[in-house]
């Protein structure tokens, strides 16, 4: 009922289904694949004559939705060891000076304009990396990260301003598969990264509500302690174009208010500390082409819980509300192909004489405090 990689090269002409999480399944996609949750697979009347091969996050989840398949018929094996079997697979290949050149030479060439480009004008516009920094840019292993690792080395050899840069990996209880991909992304695109632990993961495992957030705070905090100990003054995180304008839908459907996740910030917690965000003008989409165009696979999202639980919670769980607005986004850029551009910008062109209310760091200010004056 398990097939190995090894064994799916030998079949031809098979029917790939890619049952991960739609929003884990977006963010890294496999060559070839349809995407299909177990529910839609159970739905779906497939063609008999082609075996079908399915996939989850690690090669658990896949097993009785195979079994189901063939009960109905179907030649189905589910791919041992999952997505990461894949990952891991795509890693043996091109492991040489001569590739990362060329991953390099593609941000700089290739893809200049969509990323290089929008990279550098972030860094200006909202001056980010400033002489003297010492910057400690944050690998989570993703596609985002290990981009951002790539243009800072880029910019730490030609750019005119002189800092310092570290590249650190925070594992806060990644399972073996995750963190070898990890360990061997790094190798293969020569990013010399440092590796410290923590007991995150263990720690927020049994809290029901809003269990990502939280996990999230504390990375960020245990990503700033480590940072300053390297005697750095800033972190660089890996947030992109589609974050910033999904958090702004976000904060006004599902928060009632307007807010942004700003360029930089400072740290309320560590003083001299500031976080940065140098992908911040480039698209998803630009990142996942450059990818492709190099043949690289990373991870999307490293948890060892959420990948490999199989209990009803996990099956049932509300759907991320960030892919709800990532969704929608798409649905509206159909009929308006600006629709981006305008969320990005209304953060941009707020006029305080059309605001209701608004506050800041001393009180609320409501529209009627000098109406008559």
């Amino acid at each position: 009922m398990e097939i190995t990689i090894q064994e799916l090269k030998q079949i031809e002409n098979y029917l790939l289904i890619d049952m991960r999480d739609k929003e884990q399944a977006q963010k890294n996609p496999m060559d070839g694949s349809i995407q299909l949750s177990q529910e839609e697979i159970e739905q779906t009347e497939f063609d008999k004559t082609k075996p079908i091969v399915v996939v989850c996050a690690q090669g658990q989840l896949s097993i009785p939705v195979v079994a189901y398949l063939r009960e109905k018929g179907y030649e189905a094996y589910s791919l041992q060891g999952g997505y990461i079997s894949f990952v891991m697979e795509q890693l043996k290949q091109n492991r040489s000076d001569d590739f990362c050149r060329q991953v390099e030479r593609s941000i700089i060439k290739t893809y200049r304009k969509k990323i290089w480009s929008k990279f550098t004008k972030a860094i200006k516009t909202y001056e980010l990396v400033q002489e003297g920094d010492s910057i400690a840019v944050c690998i989570s292993g993703g596609k985002d990260s290990m981009l951002m690792a790539k243009c800072f080395q880029e910019l730490h050899k030609h750019g005119p301003i002189h800092f310092d840069v570290k590249y650190i990996v925070m594992d806060p209880g990644y399972s073996p598969a995750n963190r070898h991909v990890i360990e061997e992304n790094a190798k293969k695109l020569q990013i010399p990264i440092q590796i410290f632990t923590s007991d995150i993961f263990e720690n927020v495992f049994h809290i029901e509500k809003n269990p990502c957030y939280i996990c999230a705070r504390m990375r960020r905090g245990h990503l700033y302690n480590y940072a300053q100990q390297l005697g750095c003054n800033k972190i660089a995180l890996g947030h992109h174009y589609d974050d910033v304008i999904e958090t702004i839908l976000m904060s006004m459907l599902y928060g009632g208010q307007i807010q942004t996740m700003m360029p930089k910030l400072h740290s309320n917690h560590f003083e001299g500390m500031e976080v940065i965000r140098p992908l911040y003008l480039i698209h998803e989409e630009d990142i996942k082409a450059w990818a492709k165009h190099n043949g690289l696979y990373f991870i999307q999202c490293a948890c060892k819980f959420t990948d490999t639980c199989s209990s009803e919670a996990c099956l049932t769980r509300p759907k991320s509300k960030r892919m709800e607005v990532k969704q929608l986004i798409r649905q509206m850029k159909q009929t308006n192909p600006f629709v981006e551009q305008n969320i990005f910008k209304s953060v941009e062109n707020v006029s305080l004489k059309t605001i209701i209310a608004y506050k800041d760091d001393d009180k609320k200010h409501h529209f009627l405090d000098d109406y008559d004056k």
